[in-house]
């Protein structure tokens, strides 16, 4: 199946790993267009975008201050359309990819979006554009970010960006080797899984963007973290929002292993802080996990 990336950013992906190796082979995610600036351990920086400053980053304290005692994280999976969006109480969804689509259909003031592969930016740019408020945050990796700004360089203007970055391939950096890694206080690894307690300071990506999200949850103070549509057996169904037959390539099902490794090792996170994971999916990989099926509506604390 053809990439959703339009030819030249493919070109610019191939060209990337030609020229600068494996180890920076993920520099095509900004190149050439995308400079994130100012970058330390307290500031987040501010994107550039041809030589023009759009906007600075924001840090976790834009997420925490938002987040109440529970976030739902949801994502794309068919088990979505068991959804009230109405019912979501403002401020605790956390909306993953496709689910933006729910902001169309009643649900108010989410937590934030998250978007970390611009694949989907090339196929869905008008759905961001129309169904995003602005006032709402947005978790974002460098590529997407640079995609936005490919396509509109306007739309970024005075939002609440934070980074996504992969400590595994980090923005302006080589790939890191888990001895590297190992050397950051706030990295846990076990196996080929990663997570980070820090997520504003980089996080690890793991085949899905639940991966990302929900490190980015478990910083903020909610005590209870629930997901739906994060099916991952079904990935190849048409996600809640499309039509059949206009299914978009999904990697997520060749990656079933590497994402419930990764979520697993953020569970046994989850746990030492006290903080309650439920699944509200009834037809999802979390349960291999130990993460049973609990009616939406239903609490664990």
């Amino acid at each position: 199946m053809a990439s959703d990336r339009p030819f030249r950013r493919q070109a610019v992906k191939l060209l990337t790993r030609l020229l600068l190796g494996r180890r920076r082979a993920h520099y095509h995610s900004w190149l050439p267009s995308l400079r994130i600036e100012g970058r330390t351990g307290s500031n987040p920086g501010w994107i550039v975008y041809r030589g023009r400053d759009i906007l600075d980053l924001s840090g976790m304290d834009v997420l925490s201050g938002r987040a109440e005692e529970r976030i739902l994280v949801i994502g794309s999976g068919p088990s979505v359309e068991a959804l009230s969006p109405q019912t979501v109480p403002p401020h605790q969804a956390l909306l993953l990819n496709g689910a933006i689509s729910l902001l169309g259909e009643g649900l108010a003031e989410p937590l934030a979006v998250a978007i970390e592969d611009e694949r989907f930016v090339w196929r869905h740019v008008d759905m961001i554009r129309r169904l995003v408020p602005r006032d709402a945050p947005m978790c974002l990796s460098p590529g997407v970010i640079r995609a936005l700004c490919d396509l509109d360089a306007g739309f970024l203007a005075g939002r609440q960006i934070m980074l996504i970055d992969d400590l595994r391939k980090p923005y302006g950096g080589p790939r890191r080797q888990d001895a590297e890694l190992r050397e950051l206080g706030y990295v846990t690894l076990s196996g080929t899984a990663g997570f980070s307690s820090h997520p504003g300071q980089g996080g690890f990506q793991g085949g899905s963007v639940v991966v990302s999200a929900l490190q980015f949850a478990l910083a903020t103070p909610a005590r209870e973290i629930g997901f739906i549509g994060i099916d991952i057996v079904n990935a190849d169904a048409p996600r809640f929002y499309e039509q059949k037959g206009s299914t978009a390539f999904s990697g997520v099902s060749g990656a079933e292993r590497r994402i419930l490794e990764h979520l697993a090792l953020a569970r046994d996170h989850a746990v030492r802080r006290g903080t309650v994971l439920v699944n509200h999916s009834p037809v999802s990989a979390l349960r291999s996990i130990g993460l049973d099926y609990v009616p939406l509506g239903t609490s664990e604390r």
